[in-house]
Formats: C-alpha cells, structure tokens, sequence
C-alpha cells in the first residue's frame, strides 16, 4: 500500500490499486473527513466513501504517484 493524503483535508490515508478499477483504501485518520464524520450515523453509514479522496487517488494515478499494476 502506497500512503497518500487527501488535497481537501489533508486526512492520510494508504491506498493500493488492484487495477484502474479496483482501489483498496486504509483510512488511518478519517475523523478530520467532513463527508465521513456527519452528525447523523444513518447518513454516515450510506455514505459509500469520500469523494474528494477518490478525486486525490485519481489525481495520484494520473500523475504516477500511485502504481497501477500492468493487466
């Protein structure tokens, strides 16, 4: 797993890429995430993920920073 943090929060997260479509993510530190930690625990537990970490996961492939394995 290759760290990498969030542009928005700065929230420090490892992530490995399976393939471009399969992303595994280890949140270390999601409490300072504002769509992770809403007041309401019925909308925290629908919410699928953090769409400015997956905005900085694909700005990390894009660039290189984050290794996609060959098919």
């Amino acid at each position: 797993m290759q760290p990498l943090d969030c542009r928005r929060c700065g929230n420090h997260v490892l992530v490995k890429k399976n393939s471009f479509a399969h992303t595994s993510v280890q949140w270390t530190e999601a409490n300072r995430c504002a769509e992770l930690t809403p007041t309401d625990l019925t909308e925290r537990a629908l919410r699928p993920g953090c769409s400015q970490m997956r905005e900085s996961i694909d700005d990390a492939v894009r660039a290189g920073v984050i290794e996609v394995p060959e098919p």
